[in-house]
């Protein structure tokens, strides 16, 4: 059985729902802080937090375990910077208490959700695993120390671990039954598709004079679909394999050319308010995929435009 932690939340959600639609049996622990119990689909569930080491060992003992995936980190970069003592304690020690319940009871095979943030400011792109590791927050330190840590166990507990490293998960499940529902909302997409529905004035885009085709942030977006596929074949390889992998699209896309195909697909307007730049934010960010396609044999499947798609169905009928 695989127990997903944190899989009430936005990519856990969707990735229980691929491992159960490819034969998995599947428990989620989640404190319910920022995930959504509506969004656990058929999926044993069990409130747990990962402070309390009591309430994951119950688990543990309820449920055969053989691997684990883990989404359950706090994730605003800018929260990080406010709070830093959220992070730390909640993503670190709270990993840490994950890893020591899991060596207790014989669990030693671990996937982790991580982030492209462990690189800080690109020194190029696409950012390879070779690419230096110089976080530039709280929320980007925090997981690289946790990305240390399960070195240093594996080589002392013989801890297997595969830390997928991404940017910015997108868009929503194809069949409408898994979506993006934050508070508050910080991720790009949604904010758009909120000022073209009318439920915000409108987008700030920060900064219009970078050295990209259009002057805007170029990011890497993947379909959270995809990212769900890729934990999931991480869960098989995890036997042959420990190590750092980058999920990514090996190009970037403008925050102008999402309001662009946001426009497209809605048939409706964005309003934009131009910004300057944000501290901090460096103009290209994406990520390479070839060691995915090497180790994993992933390589993202589903575009912008079903990114956005999705997206904007979810933003009409959402059901949490």
């Amino acid at each position: 059985m695989i127990l997903v932690v944190g899989g009430a939340g936005y990519i856990g959600s969707h990735t229980v729902k691929n491992m159960i639609a490819n034969g998995y049996d599947v428990v989620v622990a989640d404190n319910l802080s920022t995930g959504h119990k509506e969004a656990v689909l058929t999926a044993d569930f069990e409130l747990a937090d990962l402070m309390d080491k009591d309430s994951l060992d119950k688990i543990f003992k309820k449920y055969k375990i053989d691997s684990v995936i883990h989404f359950a980190a706090f994730a605003s970069v800018a929260e990080s910077v406010k709070n830093p003592s959220k992070y730390y304690n909640n993503n670190v020690v709270g990993t840490l208490n994950l890893l020591n319940v899991m060596l207790d009871n014989n669990v030693k095979n671990i996937v982790f959700s991580s982030t492209a943030a462990v690189f800080g400011n690109p020194e190029y792109t696409p950012i390879d695993e070779n690419h230096n590791t110089n976080p530039i927050n709280p929320y980007g330190q925090s997981k690289l120390m946790i990305e240390k840590i399960f070195k240093d166990y594996r080589n002392a507990y013989g801890l297997n671990y595969i830390a997928l490293r991404y940017f910015n998960a997108s868009g929503c499940s194809l069949d409408g039954s898994l979506g993006e529902s934050h508070n508050p909302e910080t991720h790009l997409i949604p904010l758009v598709l909120k000022a073209i529905k009318g439920e915000n004035d409108s987008i700030k885009i920060f900064g219009t004079d970078y050295d990209t085709p259009d002057g805007t942030c170029i990011r890497d977006f993947i379909h959270v679909e995809d990212l769900a596929e890729a934990h999931r074949l991480a869960i098989e390889k995890i036997a042959d394999f420990s190590g750092v992998i980058n999920l990514g699209t090996n190009k970037g896309t403008s925050v102008r050319e999402i309001v662009k195909i946001s426009e497209d697909i809605t048939g409706k307007k964005c309003p934009v308010v131009l910004e300057g730049r944000r501290p901090g934010d460096p103009g290209i960010l994406y990520t390479s995929n070839q060691k995915a396609l090497d180790v994993l044999g992933w390589k993202p499947k589903l575009n912008m435009e079903t990114i956005i798609k999705t997206a904007w169905d979810w933003e009409l009928n959402k059901k949490y």
